[in-house]
C-alpha cells in the first residue's frame, strides 16, 4: 500500500499536502503583487467625467494625396528629424485596397474618456488644464511602461513608442514642439496642418461624432464654384444683332 503524500499541518490539525501548500501559497503571492497593480479601466467600466478637449484634428481621406509630409513635418517639429516612425500622424498605403479605402489615416482622438489618461500609473499621461484640456504626455513623468499604447482602444493604437527614448509620445497638437518655430497649441497652428498640400487636414473646435469613424474622416475642400448655365449648359452665343450698338 502506498504511503501518504508528505504534508504539513495547522494550528487546527488540518492537513495539506505539498502541492496543496504551493497552490495556496503561490494563489496568496500572486494575489499580493496583483495588489500593487490597479487593473487596467475600459470606458464601458469607468464613466468618468473628463474636461473635454477644446480642439480637435480631423482629416480627409478621400483628398489625401498621401505623401507622408504630415508625418514628417510632426516627427520634425517634435524630435528634430525627419523620422516616419516618430510621428505622433500616421498615414498607411493600403496597395490591396482601392480608392477611396487605399490611404488610411490615424489621428489622436482626443478622446472624452481618455483610457491612456485613466490608465498611466505615473500621470505622465494627463489633460493639461493649461493648454486647452489637451491630451498630453510628460516625458520626464514617463517610465515607458506602455500602459497608455496597451489602453487606447483604436488599432493601431494612438499613441506612439518612442525607441530612441524608449517612451511613449502622442499628438498634442504641436503644443509641446521644441522645433516648430511657430505657436502651436490649440490657439496656434500645428505642422501636419501647414504641411498638407491636399487641405486635408484640419483643427476643429466641436467634439467629432464618437460613435461613426466619419465624425474625424470629412470632407474639407471648399465648394466648388459653379459654372456658368450648369446644368443646363454653357451660354448660348448672342446673335449679331444682339451684340451690335442701336443704330439711329
Amino acid at each position: 500500500m502506498a504511503k501518504d503524500k508528505k504534508s504539513v499541518g495547522d494550528k487546527d490539525g488540518k492537513k495539506f499536502s505539498r502541492r496543496d501548500f504551493l497552490v495556496v501559497g503561490g494563489t496568496a503571492l500572486a494575489g499580493g503583487a496583483l495588489a500593487g497593480y490597479p487593473a487596467k479601466t475600459t470606458a464601458t467600466e469607468k464613466e468618468n467625467e473628463y474636461a473635454p478637449s477644446t480642439a480637435y484634428l480631423v482629416y480627409d481621406s478621400k483628398h489625401c494625396a498621401g505623401c507622408y509630409s504630415c508625418m514628417l513635418a510632426c516627427s520634425l517639429v517634435h524630435e528634430g528629424e525627419t523620422n516616419l516612425s516618430l510621428s505622433r500622424i500616421q498615414v498607411h498605403r493600403a496597395v490591396l485596397k482601392k480608392y477611396p479605402f487605399d490611404i488610411e489615416i490615424n489621428v489622436c482622438r482626443q478622446c472624452p474618456v481618455p483610457l491612456c489618461v485613466e490608465n498611466c500609473p505615473t500621470g505622465a499621461c494627463h489633460i493639461s488644464v493649461e493648454n486647452g484640456n489637451i491630451r498630453m504626455i510628460d516625458s520626464e513623468k514617463c517610465i515607458g511602461c506602455r500602459t497608455c499604447i496597451e489602453s487606447c482602444p483604436y488599432i493601431p493604437h494612438r499613441p506612439i513608442w518612442n525607441p530612441v527614448t524608449e517612451k511613449a509620445m502622442k499628438c498634442d497638437l504641436c503644443t509641446d514642439a521644441p522645433y516648430y518655430n511657430k505657436q502651436g497649441g490649440v490657439n496656434g497652428t500645428q505642422a501636419c496642418v501647414e504641411a498638407c498640400v491636399a487641405n486635408a487636414l484640419k483643427v476643429v473646435r466641436e467634439l467629432p461624432d464618437q460613435t461613426d469613424i466619419s465624425g474625424y474622416d470629412r470632407d474639407l475642400q471648399p465648394p466648388r464654384k459653379a459654372m456658368p448655365g450648369f446644368p443646363f449648359g454653357p451660354p448660348k452665343a448672342k446673335s449679331k444683332s444682339e451684340t451690335s450698338p442701336d443704330t439711329l
